[in-house]
């Protein structure tokens, strides 16, 4: 069973979550969701959602997602990827965009830039992670300063054994996806914090670069996790892309 948030109403929303999982993102989809119908499915493998033994890679989830789509009749999609998620997105994009309008990328996963080596979070301590994630440093002082409980350790660490699952090998990225990505041909958004230690900015120009049409905002005094580090400027990015795409 995969775990489903859902609501508001109007043009369906899906997000996408990252290497985390969604507990980071039920402030940003209510929001959303006075406007939109929003969906926040925890992944196979992530949160409160089952593992299944069949998906083993982003390429299996892409698939999952496209299945998961037409079940449940959703059209006129906008897909919102975070990090990993916004790998998904990609992914699911270059294999069909019938049933979507739009893609937001954001601090997206999936690809590798030649002598640009990405961070590698597999590697960090906890400490190092939260440092290295965001540069408010009131949010890293707040989310250092709280001692997890019990079950939040317990989703981190099946998170963190999920995200192996389908990124560890090779790291976050997928070889053959940027050769795909000019099949793209719905409106996207890449967003970007200027300060990315896990994928640095010029990671957000290479997709601008492999995506026909792409625009980008890269957010200033920014790192990883734009929708908490510029969480105004963020919304006002994302939520004026979707009103362009609507009209």
């Amino acid at each position: 069973m995969v775990h489903i948030s859902r609501g508001g109403s109007g043009q369906t929303l899906l997000l996408l979550h990252g290497a985390g999982g969604s507990a980071n993102l039920k402030e940003l989809a209510s929001k959303l969701a006075e406007d939109f119908d929003v969906l926040l499915p925890d992944h196979p493998g992530f949160g409160l959602s089952d593992q299944s033994k069949r998906l083993s890679s982003v390429s299996d989830l892409a698939f999952y997602y496209l299945d998961f789509i037409q079940e449940l009749g959703l059209k006129d999609i906008h897909l919102v990827g975070f990090s990993l998620g916004g790998w998904i997105a990609a992914e699911i994009a270059i294999r069909s965009t019938t049933n979507v309008k739009s893609i937001a990328l954001v601090s997206s996963a999936g690809i590798h830039v030649k002598g640009v080596p990405k961070g590698d979070p597999f590697l960090w301590s906890p400490e190092e992670l939260v440092r290295n994630l965001y540069v408010n440093q009131d949010i890293i002082d707040d989310i250092l300063s709280q001692e997890p409980t019990s079950e939040e350790l317990e989703f981190m660490v099946k998170n963190r054994v999920a995200a192996a699952r389908y990124a560890w090998h090779p790291r976050f990225y997928n070889p053959d996806l940027e050769k795909w990505l000019h099949r793209i041909d719905v409106p996207t958004l890449i967003i970007w914090g200027d300060q990315d230690k896990i994928f640095p900015v010029e990671y957000a120009s290479a997709f601008k670069n492999l995506i026909p049409h792409a625009q980008t905002q890269i957010l200033k005094d920014c790192g990883h996790v734009p929708h908490m580090d510029q969480p105004e400027a963020f919304y006002h990015s994302l939520k004026s892309f979707l009103s362009e795409t609507n009209s």
